[in-house]
């Protein structure tokens, strides 16, 4: 399986819908919390070419974006094949 990161703040119901996802199909990842890791923003910021709110995800190489583009994913049949690799 990819390796899987992230970007996530404690009180954001997307990002625990995201990891309920994650979770479901067997995915271990990395949770970065940027309320309690501050200075990891403006890392997030960067990688998700400007996106500031959370969830940001990534799966391998790939910035899938957020909890809507997860969700499409699954949705479309697309998200095995990407954890996969």
């Amino acid at each position: 399986m990819q390796p899987i990161e992230i970007y996530t703040s404690p009180y954001c119901g997307y990002c625990h819908a995201a990891k309920r996802l994650l979770s479901s199909k067997g995915a271990d990842f990395t949770e970065i919390d940027v309320m309690e890791d501050p200075s990891r923003r403006p890392e997030m910021v960067q990688r998700a070419n400007g996106g500031r709110t959370v969830p940001q995800i990534f799966i391998g190489k790939t910035h899938v974006g957020g909890c809507d583009e997860l969700y499409a994913l699954e949705r479309d049949g697309k998200l095995d094949a990407l954890l996969n690799g």
